[in-house]
């Protein structure tokens, strides 16, 4: 299977301070591809980057197998991409917005763009400067979603919507996307929705990728552990390094477990608690994304 979007050694500078440094990874055509990460971790840099709205310092990146520095009218034709701070013609009203972009894509589709813009409640004749921030999301999502984009770039989307216009979006990007096979990147803090959206994942914390992996992987190997001893209880002198965020209480011991097998787990679990209680518990990606920028940042420190 061919590469959606591909990355070798990206790295953008900004004077002495890099904002992505050395990143590398791969998302397949047909992937939903989650990039998440702290405040300034790089995750918009990157997506300019990819986009070619900024030149890299060093490495390179192809979307859809073209060199992003020479992506062009033809291949944005195929590209969908909607940003948080994007910038829609506040003078326009719906309706002018879609026919303006209509002639512009060969593959535009009329009846899907109609049918998103029933399904998301667009009013056509009211101009871009009186909608809800909500409502020009959506609009920016129908005039990038009605031709039929191979790659669709989603960069903070839901960023300050309520949670009734967030499950539209989502619902309508999932059932596209699983509809047509597109190719979809997103960043976003809303890790509820990119749960429910995305079948991979990529972390980024100053700069750098920390992980990448299918998200059922990731859920596989993380887990809460709580452990509940009979004696006031102490931190092991010898922890595993790949438990995280380790905290006594009373009797009470919290870690996450990075790498979580059950049976090798608990062994190792009640070779150090020796008769204590123990009780490991899935985690959201929210969870997992708070240990894993917790266990970076102590790593900095």
């Amino acid at each position: 299977m061919a590469d959606a979007v591909h990355a070798s050694h990206l790295t953008c500078r900004f004077g002495r301070t890099n904002a992505v440094s050395d990143l590398s990874f791969s998302i397949p055509e047909g992937s939903l591809f989650a990039l998440l990460g702290p405040n300034g971790a790089g995750k918009t840099t990157t997506i300019r980057m990819l986009m070619n709205i900024i030149r890299p310092t060093h490495g390179e990146a192809t979307v859809l197998g073209v060199d992003t520095r020479r992506l062009g009218v033809s291949e944005f034709r195929s590209i969908g991409h909607v940003s948080e701070n994007q910038s829609l013609p506040a003078w326009m009203t719906v309706a002018q917005l879609l026919a303006f972009c209509r002639p512009l894509y060969p593959t535009w589709d009329e009846p899907l763009c109609r049918k998103l813009v029933d399904e998301f409640d667009l009013a056509m004749d009211t101009k871009i400067s009186r909608l809800s921030r909500g409502m020009r999301v959506k609009a920016a999502l129908v005039s990038s979603l009605a031709y039929r984009p191979r790659l669709l770039v989603l960069d903070e989307p839901f960023s300050g919507l309520d949670p009734v216009v967030r499950d539209d979006l989502v619902r309508g990007v999932l059932e596209l996307a699983g509809e047509e096979r597109w190719s979809v990147l997103i960043s976003s803090h809303d890790l509820d929705e990119v749960e429910r959206l995305v079948d991979a994942v990529g972390f980024i914390d100053a700069g750098r990728l920390v992980l990448m992996e299918p998200l059922a992987d990731l859920h596989a190997r993380f887990r809460r552990i709580e452990v509940t001893m009979s004696d006031p209880a102490r931190e092991p002198s010898t922890a595993p390094p790949h438990w995280t965020g380790l905290q006594t209480s009373g009797r009470l011991v919290r870690f996450v477990d990075t790498r979580y097998a059950a049976t090798q787990s608990q062994r190792q679990i009640a070779s150090l608690f020796p008769g204590a209680s123990v009780e490991a518990h899935p985690m959201t990606l929210r969870e997992i994304f708070v240990a894993v920028a917790r266990a970076n940042r102590e790593a900095r420190r």
